[in-house]
């Protein structure tokens, strides 16, 4: 019981202490009902949201379970398909210049550029690439359609860039980001839209980090150091003009990735 005493609030607390300790007078026995057969109206069903659902595959014979609720969802998905598809900005890929060949790999992407002697691949992927939305940031105005109010979703994925010397063993290996306040600044023209983050030399060939390789961190970075970064990375293409193109790139990506995960959760849905 003591347990249960500590979330009594302090009012009742006197109360409940009195009655802990007013003796107990001894009770009957209570003589116990006999056992009932358990009846329930529906028996073969469950009953949730308003809808009468089976419990078990459906009478058609194929063994697959179908309910009132995918029906609905089918329906939904059908609907929510067709509105993305009308949102839609470009049939295919939107193409990048500067000469970037780009390779496609699910939500991976890889955009791969010679120049003099070196190459360079910036590798990004759409998950998660979308920052979140706070209700309250835009405030619609009166009269305002409900397809006027949702914010258009931009994909802002982090990117790496690798640059590697012809004959070389070492990459340079510069991790990007999209600063949340940079996104969408079109006021401040000198002002860079993405930002190194960290910078490291990697072996040729290595699928990942090595942790035992040092690591520059951006953040305790001498202005002048990180300024010859970014520069180092304009002379070769990765500019605020890549930057804006990834962007689009991305997002135009992450939208029909978007659109195949609904046509392909709908056949899961709908499939017997």
């Amino acid at each position: 019981m003591l347990p249960l005493l500590r979330r009594v609030p302090r009012a009742l607390g006197s109360a409940v202490a009195g009655l802990r300790a007013a003796p107990v007078p001894p009770t009957r026995p209570l003589l116990q009902p006999a056992p009932r057969p358990c009846v329930r109206p529906f028996g073969l069903f469950r009953v949730r949201a308003g809808l009468l659902l089976p419990r078990g595959p459906c009478s058609c014979g194929c063994g697959a379970l179908h309910t009132q609720g995918d029906k609905a969802f089918v329906e939904f998905l059908n609907d929510e398909i067709k509105e993305e598809k009308k949102i839609q900005k470009h049939g295919s890929l939107p193409k990048m210049s500067g000469g970037w060949e780009l390779e496609v790999n699910g939500t991976e992407a890889t955009l791969v550029r010679k120049v003099a002697g070196e190459k360079i691949t910036v590798t990004f992927n759409i998950n998660n690439s979308i920052p979140p939305t706070f209700a309250g940031e835009e405030e619609p105005s009166q009269g305002q359609k409900a397809e006027e109010q949702e914010p258009e979703l931009t994909s802002t994925p982090n990117f790496v860039v690798e640059v590697i010397k012809d004959g070389g063993k070492k990459a340079l290996v510069l991790d990007c980001h999209y600063p949340e306040d940079e996104v969408g600044q079109e006021e401040e023209d000198e002002s860079d839209i993405f930002a190194i983050r960290e910078v490291s030399f990697q072996s040729v060939g290595e699928s990942e980090w090595k942790d035992t390789n040092y690591t520059l961190n951006t953040d305790s970075l001498d202005w002048a150091l990180y300024d010859h970064l970014m520069d180092f990375l304009a002379d070769r293409g990765v500019d605020n003009t890549f930057a804006d193109e990834l962007v689009e790139l991305s997002t135009a990506l992450e939208h029909r990735e978007y659109i195949t995960f609904l046509e392909d959760l709908k056949g899961f849905v709908k499939s017997q």
